[in-house]
Formats: structure tokens, sequence, C-alpha cells
């Protein structure tokens, strides 16, 4: 992600749906710090006010309170906008599980809405957050664009029909859009509360509060943990690229290293301990495996990094390094 890069997108105006939310409220961060034209749309069911709270008095951000389900919504959102960085969803394999009705009504009714309002308005780039989940019980790794297996969670499968809903939007009505396989996405604002935090915010609110993190099975399982600033500049990138070949199909955003979730947690511990040197004596607890989770998950990313340049510059520690000191100054 480079200046130039910013440059292309002065004088436009991005909506970002979910914008309240983890990666949104990120995302809107950085084009704002640009000097580019922000509306935010969300209902905040998962975002928070306190995410884009230091946005509001901006002239270049502009939030319109309102949900993805409804398309009157999504048409006002869209009104004038020149690209889209589709972010809202609802996420969560459990909570798919669990309530599997609105996660579709949100991730598949939701998404069609936006791409309908996007072809009315004349936006000329759908760039929207995919899921590593699609890959579903496909083992081989590393996880490879275009060879993925069955869907494990009704979050899984509304993942996957936006893809295929997005094909169908281009070569019906030639909107151009990029998909992004987001690969378990951390970093500042990540949410440790409720139900279906993810496992790092939750870990690292365990460790300040000196309580014992709860590992899913022996820790074996691994993941390809992307810290936010990579996923950003993907996002850039995809916004950005002049390359005709990049459009529309999807790509990892990911590192392209995987970490057990034992490794996950004594890197946390390692970095807290820096802040609080009681928290290297905490113990790690563990329980059985969860429903629907898939055993190992690795990216490759030769692919984003021929077509869109992309060039992570955060691997698990550094990110893990970043992240640890945001929280230990926003969760104490």
């Amino acid at each position: 992600m480079t200046q130039e890069q910013l440059n292309i997108l002065k004088g436009k105006q991005v909506l970002i749906t979910g914008g309240a939310g983890f990666i949104g409220s990120n995302l809107c961060e950085v084009l704002l710090d640009n000097d580019i034209f922000v509306v935010c749309l969300d209902n905040f069911s998962t975002g928070k006010h306190k995410n884009i709270e230091p946005f509001t008095k901006n002239p270049n951000f502009k939030l319109i309170e309102g949900d993805i389900r409804n398309l009157e919504d999504c048409k006002k959102a869209c009104e004038n906008a020149d690209y889209v960085l589709h972010q809202a969803a609802l996420g969560s394999v459990p909570r798919s599980i669990n309530d599997p009705i609105t996660t579709n009504d949100v991730n598949v009714s939701g998404f069609l809405n936006m791409l309908v309002a996007s072809r009315d308005s004349g936006v000329k780039r759908f760039i929207y957050a995919a899921s590593s989940s699609t890959y579903g019980d496909h083992e081989a790794l590393p996880k490879v664009e275009d060879t993925i297996g069955k869907p494990l969670s009704p979050y899984a499968i509304t993942k996957y029909v936006n893809e295929l809903y997005a094909d169908i939007f281009y070569t019906t009505y030639k909107l151009d859009t990029i998909g992004l396989r987001y690969f378990n996405v951390f970093g500042k604002r990540q949410d440790p509360n409720g139900a279906y935090a993810a496992v790092i915010p939750k870990f690292v609110q365990q460790f300040i509060s000196h309580e014992s993190p709860v590992i899913n099975g022996d820790g074996s399982y691994s993941r390809d943990f992307t810290y936010i600033d990579n996923v950003v500049q993907m996002n850039i990138n995809a916004l950005t690229t002049d390359n005709q070949k990049a459009l529309n199909t999807v790509y990892n955003v990911a590192y392209g290293e995987r970490t057990t979730l034992v490794e996950l947690a004594t890197l946390l511990k390692k970095y807290l301990s820096e802040f609080d040197n009681s928290i290297s004596n905490i113990e790690i607890k563990h329980r059985d495996n969860r429903i629907g989770d898939i055993p190992h998950s690795l990216a490759s990313i030769e692919k984003a990094k021929e077509l869109l340049n992309y060039n992570p510059k955060f691997d698990i520690s550094s990110g893990i390094k970043e992240a640890v000191t945001w929280y230990w100054e926003n969760l104490k």
C-alpha cells in the first residue's frame, strides 16, 4: 500500500459496510487519514460506536445507520459511491450453527441487496469480505483459491454463496468485483467480549484478567493468523489495481504461515508478560474440539502477490506484538 495508490482514491467516495466493526473501522481510519471521503453503513449489531467515534467530526466521514437486509438502506448508502468495501456480515461458525436463519439473512440476502444497490448506483468496483471457511473439508495445504471442499457450517455456505453471486453480477451486469478470503484476522479494535469473540482478543483479555484461557482440543489445530494491517493493504490494492486480469476473482488474504493454538497462547503470554510478569505463570486449559472447526488452515498467497502486488508486512510475531500493545492500553 503506497501513497500513490491512496492518491488514486482522492476525490472518490468509498462506501464501507460494517464500517463500525473491527476490519471496517480500520479501513475507515486509513482512508480518512488520507483525505478520502468515506461513507459508513452499519446497524451496530456487532459494530461499536466507539470504533468510529474519532471519525465523526471529520468532514470526509458520513455515517448511515442502516441494515443491509433493507434494500432501501443499501440504495441510500450507495448514492454517489465510486467504490464499495463490503465488510458487513454476521461472522462466527458457532453463531451460524446456533442461528442459521439470521446468518443467512445477513450474509446472503444482505449481500445480494448490496450487489443490487451497487449495480443500480453505477459503483465502479465492489470489494467484499469472503472467508477461508469456504475451503471446508478440503484437507490439502496450503489452500489454493481454485480448489475448495464441502462447507462445514452454515456460515461457510453463506460466504461461498457470496462468491457465486459476485461472479454472476459480473457476467450478467458487468459489475467488477473482488472477493478477499480472510484468514483469521486479528488486531486493534477486535472485540474480546461475547460468546462469539475471536480467539486472540478473548485470550488477551483473559490473560490480562489473570484467567486461564481455554483451548479447544489439544492445541494442535493451526491457523494462518493475519494481522489487520495486511488486510487493509489488500483491500487498498484491490480498490486501486489497474490490472484487468486481477478483477472478478477471489484471493486469499493471509500471511502464508500457520501457527498452532498452543504456539499462539505461548506467544501472547510472552508479549503480555512484558507488561505484567505474572502472566507468564498462567495455566492454559483445554476442552473438546468445537463442531464445524477445520483442523488446519494455511493459505497460498501467490495469486495475491502476482496479480495484486500483495506484500504482507506483519508476520504472526510482529502482529501479535502490535495487537498486545493496543489491547494493554485499551482493555485494562
